[in-house]
Formats: structure tokens, C-alpha cells, sequence
């Protein structure tokens, strides 16, 4: 993307008066989208990001610039940009040795998707609008989105640091909308991987739509959900982006030292029942938030931030690593060029325990088996949340038995973890997700296997 000599006048421009660190972050990002809704082809499009993020750092006060111009000329006025805007003093030529870091990739690309013409993609959308309509005359309304990206990048830093990656994600989803008595009801399925168009030689598209097709005609007749605290039994896959949300967000090591972290200050303590451990792990293959090298150009890792149950570390970023003397998880992740790394999430789950599925539900004589949750709010600093629950299930006799909808999950996070009393054996990822923190979005992963929580909070509509 950039010579090895132009990045080293580049930083050294960066460090000329008198820098800490400096660090060039480039980004070469192709994409293309197509979206159906109601049997029209809504949406296509394709577009190229490129430019590079400087960052200096002079103390406490960080300077940083980004810019399209990807010429010598362009990157050293953006270096001095960031240089002047964290300059503290100092001065004087200051040369970085760069050492070349390889990561493996966690896995190979067999069809890069920009390869592919559009009309095959189009088709793609098509066969799921048949599908889905072909499920139920109630189905009313469908909508398919296909998406793909590929993004590589070069970072480079003072500490000699030159790494590069190449990410390639494709993702394809179906909503359906069906109309009954009850009105209209939702149902949504999706899949992505880090893989390319070969996603399609093993994902069929028509059941994909028509899974979303059938969550929609099953709601037609679910019961509103109950209303009060009673035991909660989170399925495979589906559930995990309330860890996400509710606990990993407050093991991000920025949070931590803001004092918005409800596990602030709390390594070595127990947090968590003894059947949880939670790990990050942008290595996993394949998974929505994997990748060789994150944006600072640290190799992917698997953190392990809980262990039976005992705070065992945070997620960190280069500069807080530099400035505790301790190693770096992984973590640093940006939304694109032009925006500052900062600490975030990968694949965040929660490691498989001994118990038998269907053991926890039949040991639960009345209770909510939730499938899939959709979007919520959380309070990061307390770990307070509240989650939309977008599939579950009336547990009644140890049995799982009506459909149930308009239901929240409202409970704590730190909470949720010491109340987690029965792990399953069935860990499964769930959907690929895009995660936002301040004004940033990257993509993620989450996963748990069947547990139960033995007392949340059930919001729902039913008397």
C-alpha cells in the first residue's frame, strides 16, 4: 500500500518536534450493497474508501489527522498536523526502525465478492423475496440485503511496528413482515462470515428467508409475554449480545479508567458465578470480529477476562498497555482512517459449561426460554440494561411451550453473572453484529451456549 521508506519520513515527520509516539494507520476499503424490498431492487451500490490516520501522542495529549492524499506531500502535512496539535516541545530527528510483524490469517478467501458480477448478487435477493412469500399468505412485506466488503490495511509506529492485513466480510440478510390478527409481527435472519462469495456454496439463501418468514407467522399467534422477575433460560447463539452489551462493554479498559465500569477496580475478585468464564477472541476464524492484526497493528488474540467466575484482566489498547507497562490484548479498534483507535470488543462469549440443555429447561418449572434478543440500552458505569427480546418462549412445567412477544429482559449485568446457575454444553456463535461506542461502528461477534439466570426481570404486556 505505502513503501517502507515513505512510512519512516512520514513518522519522523511525525516526531520531529519532540512526539512520544506516532503511529500511520492506512486504509484501503471497497464495498458493494444490494437491497430488495418488496420485490424491487431498492439499492446497489459499491464504493471505495482510501486514506491514512496520523497520530501523535506528546504526554497525555494526543494530535491526530487523517487524509485522502495518500502522496508523500499529503501524508508529511498530515503528520505535522498531528505533530503541531500535541507538540508540548522538544525537537530534533528522531529515526523509527521498522520491523515487519506477519499474523496469520485466521482463515483463507476462495471468491473475493468484487470478483462476482451483480446480477449474481441481485439473484440472490430474489430467490429469498420467492422463499419467503412461498412460506404463508399471511407474509406481507419482505426485504433481503446482501453485503460485502474488503478492507485492508498498513499500521506503522514509533515503536518500529509495520503490519498489514486484508479483511474480507460478507453478510446477507431477510426481515419479513407477516399480518394477522394480532397485527403486524417481525421475523429477521441473517448470516456473515470473514469468508467470501463461497459463503453461498454453504449458507442456502432460501432458508435463510424462509426462517425469517416462519419467526414472523409464529408470532402471529404467540401470547403476550408475562410481566414480572422469574428464572430466564437464554438458548445457544442468540442471547449472547446481552454479555456483550450489559458486561464486555465495562471491560474495555477506557471504560475502566473513566470510572464508567461497574468492574472498575475489581481484578482478582469473584464477579461471576463459578460456572462463567468469558473470553474475547478475535482469532476465532471466520467469526464477524476476527482478523490477523487489529488497528494498531497487534496481532489477533484470545483474552480470557473471566475465569470461574474470578476477574482475571480487561481489554486494553496500545496506549494504555504503554502506559502500564503490560502487554497488548488486541483490542485497538477504529471505525475507518478517519477516526482514532480506541479499546473495543471482538468475538466476545461465553465458554461452554456441563450441563444438558434440556436438563435446564425441565429443571425450570415456570420461566422465559429466550431465543434471540434485539436491541437494548445500557448503562455501562452501573451495568444496568434493558433488551428486547425478538424470539422466546413460555417455560411452563419444565417444558418449553407458547410463543411469547412484546417482552423486554430489564436486569445488571454484574448481576446476571453471579445469578448465572446452569451452564450448558452447546456453545454456539450468534449473528453477525455491528457494535457502536462513541460514534464508532465495528464489526463483532457473541456467543453463549444454553444457560439459565435464575432471576430477571421480565417487562411484558400480559396482565
Amino acid at each position: 500500500m505505502l513503501d517502507d521508506a515513505t512510512i519512516q519520513r512520514t513518522l519522523a515527520a511525525a516526531l520531529r518536534t519532540g512526539g512520544d509516539f506516532a503511529e500511520v494507520f492506512v486504509e484501503d476499503k471497497r464495498s458493494s450493497s444490494a437491497m430488495l424490498d418488496d420485490g424491487r431492487v431498492e439499492e446497489l451500490s459499491s464504493g471505495r474508501d482510501r486514506g491514512a490516520g496520523i497520530r501523535v501522542v506528546v504526554g497525555e495529549t494526543t494530535g491526530f489527522a487523517h487524509t485522502a492524499d495518500l502522496s508523500e506531500e499529503g501524508l508529511r502535512a498530515a503528520a505535522e498536523a498531528a505533530a503541531a496539535a500535541a507538540r508540548s516541545g522538544g525537537g530534533g530527528v528522531r529515526e523509527v526502525a521498522l520491523t515487519r510483524r506477519d499474523a496469520p490469517r485466521p482463515n483463507g478467501v476462495e471468491v473475493l465478492p468484487e470478483t462476482v458480477a451483480k446480477g449474481a448478487k441481485v439473484e440472490l435477493l430474489r430467490r429469498a423475496d420467492d422463499a419467503a412469500r412461498s412460506a404463508g399468505a399471511a407474509i406481507r412485506q419482505v426485504r433481503a440485503r446482501y453485503g460485502d466488503s474488503r478492507r485492508r490495511i498498513l499500521v506503522a509506529n514509533s515503536e518500529g511496528v509495520l503490519a498489514e492485513d486484508d479483511q474480507v466480510r460478507t453478510l446477507f440478510v431477510v426481515s419479513a413482515v407477516a399480518v394477522g390478527d394480532t397485527g403486524m409481527q417481525t421475523g429477521y435472519e441473517s448470516v456473515g462470515r470473514t469468508i467470501g462469495f463461497e459463503l453461498f456454496d454453504r449458507y442456502d439463501v432460501e432458508q435463510v428467508a424462509r426462517t425469517a418468514a416462519e419467526r414472523a407467522l409464529t408470532k402471529l399467534s404467540a401470547r403476550p409475554a408475562p410481566s414480572g422477575t422469574m428464572p430466564v433460560v437464554i438458548g445457544p447463539g442468540g442471547g449472547g449480545v446481552l454479555f456483550h452489551e450489559a458486561c464486555g462493554h465495562g471491560l474495555e479498559k477506557d471504560l475502566v479508567d473513566k470510572g464508567a465500569s461497574a468492574f472498575a477496580g475489581r481484578l482478582g475478585e469473584q464477579v461471576a458465578s463459578p460456572l462463567v468464564t468469558l473470553v474475547d477472541d478475535g482469532t476465532m476464524a471466520e467469526e464477524w470480529g476476527c482478523f490477523a492484526v487489529d488497528d494498531e497493528g497487534t496481532p489477533a488474540q484470545r483474552n480470557v477476562l473471566i475465569q470461574d467466575g474470578v476477574l482475571t484482566d480487561y481489554m486494553w489498547d496500545v496506549l494504555r498497555s504503554r502506559k502500564a507497562g503490560r502487554p497488548v490484548s488486541g483490542n485497538g479498534r477504529r471505525q475507518s482512517y478517519q477516526h482514532l483507535p480506541m479499546v473495543r470488543m471482538t468475538n466476545t462469549y461465553l465458554v461452554a459449561g456441563q450441563d444438558d440443555p434440556d436438563d435446564i429447561v425441565a429443571s425450570t418449572e415456570r420461566g422465559v426460554y429466550v431465543a434471540s434478543l434485539g436491541g437494548g440500552q445500557v448503562n455501562t458505569a452501573s451495568g444496568d440494561f434493558v433488551f428486547g427480546m425478538t424470539e422466546a418462549y413460555l417455560i411452563e412445567d419444565g417444558r418449553i411451550t407458547e410463543p411469547l412477544r412484546e417482552g423486554n429482559l430489564i436486569g445488571n449485568g454484574p448481576k446476571v453473572l453471579r445469578d448465572i446457575d446452569a451452564v450448558g454444553n452447546d456453545f454456539a456463535m450468534g449473528k453477525p453484529g455491528t457494535c457502536g461506542k462513541d460514534g464508532q461502528g465495528v464489526p463483532v461477534g457473541d456467543g453463549v451456549p444454553t444457560l439459565r439466570v435464575r432471576a430477571l426481570t421480565v417487562g411484558g404486556t400480559a396482565a
